[in-house]
């Protein structure tokens, strides 16, 4: 009947219905009839699915939507979510490319794999790891280093640069050692074989702050999943959602993705669709989210 109602004002109800064969009483029935506490339920929860879908900043599909609707209290089926996800036209956002950032430097003895593909933590500052990757901007190339936490999939340290370079990285470490508080000898940073992190002056600092260098095999996304996830997540959310024309506009959009929706609001799959919420003191918290915004504030000035 969707078809008639679309076009009753147009050609009148009795011809399109004689067109396909259908009574006209009805067509009256089925208009006149109170909807369906199914279909009322159904109306409701498709606002509650788009209002989510809205405020992942339309990134969530079905898996996503279905988990934030249980921490609601809303018990639905995941088949009824992705139909109704259907119904209102939206999906979630998908990965489709693949960058390749890892420059090995054949000189450099790289620390064996700590790690072996078991990336799991008891607690909090136990096992971190790094990659880079890089943002196009009609500028030119922004390129990204993060430190993550596998405990909690937090990102505790990144930085922003126009060159891939060992500073790069550094400031990343040097972010995420101040923003925890790291018990020597406890922590393992794990990384790709890249120049940057098998660099003397990379290693070193690892060794001064007492912290244990991991590296994993090269082109092996698996040696390094948890970070590899967090690409595919940022590129699909927002980089490849989203143009921009310079380098300062595009770290401001990386970096409200990631402190004020990765590491704020967003639920993991690796958590199993939980948000690890834990850190330091609501003044501490507030207090180096002040530093971060200066900090950004300095760094995006300096861009041409």
């Amino acid at each position: 009947m969707t078809f008639v109602e679309t076009h009753r004002d147009a050609f009148g109800v009795a011809p399109l219905l004689a067109a396909i064969g259908e009574p006209v009483s009805t067509f009256y029935e089925r208009t006149n009839r109170e909807p369906s506490m199914r279909a009322v339920q159904d109306t409701a929860l498709a606002e509650r699915i788009e209002a989510i879908w809205e405020r992942s900043r339309r990134t969530y599909g079905a898996p996503r939507i279905h988990a934030m609707l249980a921490r609601e209290g809303i018990r639905v089926g995941r088949k009824r979510v992705e139909r109704l996800m259907r119904q209102l036209g939206i999906q979630g956002a998908h990965l489709h490319k693949h960058w390749k950032t890892t420059r090995q430097d054949r000189d450099a003895t790289a620390a064996p794999d700590l790690v072996d593909r078991n990336f799991r933590a008891v607690e909090p500052n136990r096992l971190w790891v790094a990659d880079l990757t890089y943002v196009k901007t009609l500028q030119g190339i922004l390129y990204l280093a993060v430190v993550l936490d596998v405990f909690s999939r937090k990102v505790v340290g990144w930085q922003m640069a126009d060159r891939m370079t060992t500073d790069l990285v550094l400031s990343a470490l040097e972010m995420g050692l101040w923003r925890r508080e790291v018990v020597r000898d406890r922590l393992i940073h794990h990384s790709d074989k890249g120049s940057q992190y098998t660099s003397l002056r990379f290693t070193q600092r690892l060794a001064d702050a007492g912290v244990a260098p991991s590296t994993g095999s090269v082109g092996d996304s698996f040696d390094n999943a948890v970070a590899e996830s967090f690409f595919g997540s940022l590129k699909t959310e927002l980089i490849y959602r989203h143009s921009w024309t310079s380098r300062h506009d595009a770290e401001l959009a990386i970096f409200a993705w990631i402190e004020g929706w990765c590491n704020s609001e967003r639920i993991m799959d690796g958590l199993g669709m939980r948000l690890y919420r834990a850190g330091a003191s609501g003044r501490r918290r507030r207090t180096r989210s002040r530093c971060l915004f200066a900090h950004v504030r300095r760094r995006t000035a300096a861009w041409p």
